[in-house]
């Protein structure tokens, strides 16, 4: 019956050697049963292999271990190489001294050459990851650096036009038709736009450019003096804000300074048709992790267009009803990524927005 068995049946004397082995001995290996008898197992493993297996059949044999299992490579008689799997324990004779081991060895060369393929598709996809990685990070680093010196390179000529149309207005103002007055402040306007876009545009390509010092910082701190600047800016305004205290992470101090910024003044901004504006800077655990959000009951948006939140020059408002740049957020969203977290954001129309992120360990 054991001769039936496809895998390999074994058992050793006191010394190790081989004593007894089925006939699916010589399927495997090639080596007639006689010739492998009193050889250690040793003998017929590759030599990278033979001194664990030796180290594992000593160690039964004292009684140090009770079972062994362990792949190995074993050696056929014409030279190939095969993968066996071994599970074996220690014999014991009727006064309880080792007196060999016995265990199975079976072919398993077909899974391991799959192992094997798969470790090298993944190796290899990885390796081609990486190398999409570093193309799409050096396509990145040169679009920001090419928007980052546009925008610098549009600032002169963007003054030139806002002085002349002055220079034009105040020289020649009186002079002029009142269609062609209005067309002069239609330019200045224009240009002052676009010199808050610009500078919007060279913050962004900024965030990604400085380097990241990370640090203890005070979140609840940095928010207090961002209400204290949009207080300053409008005295005229009541909101009622809540900021918990002694909210603190490991981040970077300047960036979380431009976060926290362009959050609080989107709560801000998108308050300023409530008759009881309210903003709250929270926080709450998720498992190991702080989740900081920035909520108000202000316009709200609609969800099914927060997919464009985050994305640069989206805006879900009219221009006249709440100004921006629509680079506000795209920042937001820069910063969290560069510190590994995630930001999202919950809304109903009219009913106020939640913003949350959350930061990298």
């Amino acid at each position: 019956m054991v001769d039936s068995l496809s895998e390999v049946l074994f058992r050793t004397d006191e010394l190790g050697r081989l004593v007894f082995l089925n006939d699916a001995w010589k399927d495997l290996s090639g080596f007639e049963l006689d010739s492998a008898r009193l050889h250690p197992l040793g003998d017929f493993l590759h030599p990278d292999d033979r001194m664990r297996a030796r180290d594992a059949i000593r160690a039964l044999l004292a009684g140090d271990a009770q079972e062994w299992t362990d792949e190995l490579r074993l050696r056929t008689l014409a030279g190939e190489i095969r993968w066996v799997g071994i599970t074996c324990r220690a014999l014991r004779d009727g006064s309880g001294r080792e007196s060999g081991i016995a265990g199975t060895i079976d072919d398993i060369s077909a899974r391991k050459i799959a192992e094997f393929s798969l470790r090298n598709l993944n190796q290899e996809l990885e390796s081609r990851v990486r190398s999409r990685t570093a193309e799409l990070e050096t396509a990145m680093r040169e679009l920001e650096a090419f928007s980052y010196s546009v925008s610098h390179d549009l600032r002169a000529p963007l003054r030139a036009i806002d002085g002349f149309a002055r220079i034009l207005a105040e020289e020649a103002g009186p002079q002029l038709e009142e269609r062609h007055r209005d067309q002069l402040v239609r330019i200045r306007a224009g240009a002052e736009r676009m010199a808050i876009l610009i500078d919007a545009l060279i913050d962004l390509a900024s965030v990604s450019r400085q380097p990241l010092r990370r640090q203890p910082v005070d979140l609840s701190r940095i928010a207090e003096g961002v209400i204290r600047d949009l207080q300053a800016e409008s005295p005229g305004r009541a909101v009622a804000v809540e900021i918990t205290r002694d909210m603190t992470v490991i981040a970077d101090p300047v960036l979380m300074h431009v976060l926290l910024d362009n959050l609080l003044r989107n709560a801000w901004k998108f308050t300023s048709h409530c008759e009881h504006p309210r903003i709250v800077f929270g926080a709450a655990r998720e498992g190991d992790r702080a989740v900081f959000h920035v909520e108000d009951n202000g316009a709200g948006f609609d969800m099914n267009y927060a997919g464009k939140l985050f994305q640069p020059f989206q805006r879900l408002h009219a221009q006249h009803e709440f100004p921006g740049t629509g680079i506000g957020l795209a920042t937001v969203q820069r910063i969290v990524a560069r510190h590994e977290g995630r930001v999202w954001a919950s809304a109903e129309p009219g009913k106020g927005a939640r913003f949350c992120f959350m930061l990298g360990h």
